[in-house]
């Protein structure tokens, strides 16, 4: 975790950056420091990182990558939002899809740019944000713009009927994400209620919500759609 010294002006914009690849970070700093308005206040490469520079920074915009050590940015952005953060959070990831810009916005993002954005657009997506805007796939919307963005998107993913948007696409909880990520691991629902000190009809109840939040059928398709998506790494270990 990189901190720097604080210098800024009543123009800037305080910006810090959360990425766990250093190459990749570095070549985001080199993009902000060359633009006079920004300025890179810190920098973090794990989500519990990110958390504690926004709570001591208050930076206008955290640039975050999706998928990080620990808790992913998902969990992050929606931690912070619960916190009233009022950072805006811009979030980057190399899997780009329509579900995952609808997590990604409804977790309380400001905006969701691939990671092959190119540095200009990418300069202009934060000062957007820092003035209160939303940013996804090229288009910039107030609150209420985005709000029936949103909506819209959750009934062309799961179909016009019988559909709650309050149940599809909904950030899962802390505890959800711990089970998925055993989910991953193959655990069957007895080894993850031991494994939490719970009972095998609360993970049982769990994987319910994350199947409906997710909208897939069963734990297999949840794993993939968790694993693609850099919500978990299959490398990891569970402590």
């Amino acid at each position: 975790m990189e901190e720097y010294q604080p210098h800024t002006s009543r123009q800037s914009i305080t910006l810090v950056l959360v990425d766990d690849h250093p190459v990749f970070r570095q070549g985001l700093r080199n993009v902000f420091t060359i633009e006079p308005d920004i300025e890179i206040v810190a920098e973090g490469e794990t989500g519990e990182q990110a958390i504690d520079l926004v709570r001591v920074w208050e930076p206008d915009v955290l640039l975050l990558d999706i998928n990080l050590p620990g808790i992913n940015g998902l969990q992050v952005t929606s931690r912070l939002k619960t916190d009233h953060a009022t950072t805006a959070i811009v979030l980057l990831t190399a899997y780009d899809d329509f579900e995952q810009v609808l997590h990604a916005m409804r977790a309380g993002g400001s905006a969701y740019c691939p990671k092959d954005i190119r540095p200009e657009l990418l300069v202009d997506v934060v000062r957007q944000v820092a003035q209160g805007n939303y940013v996804v796939g090229g288009q910039v919307f107030d609150e209420d713009e985005l709000k029936a963005w949103l909506d819209a998107g959750v009934e062309a993913a799961t179909g016009p009927y019988m559909v709650d948007p309050n149940e599809h696409f909904v950030p899962l909880s802390p505890r959800e994400m711990e089970i998925l990520q055993y989910v991953t691991q193959g655990k069957s629902n007895k080894e993850i209620a031991q494994s939490l000190g719970i009972s095998h009809q609360t993970v049982k109840n769990h994987m319910t919500s994350i199947l409906k939040k997710l909208d897939v059928r069963d734990r297999t398709q949840a794993a993939v759609y968790a694993l693609r998506r850099g919500w978990v790494r299959a490398s990891s270990t569970h402590k």
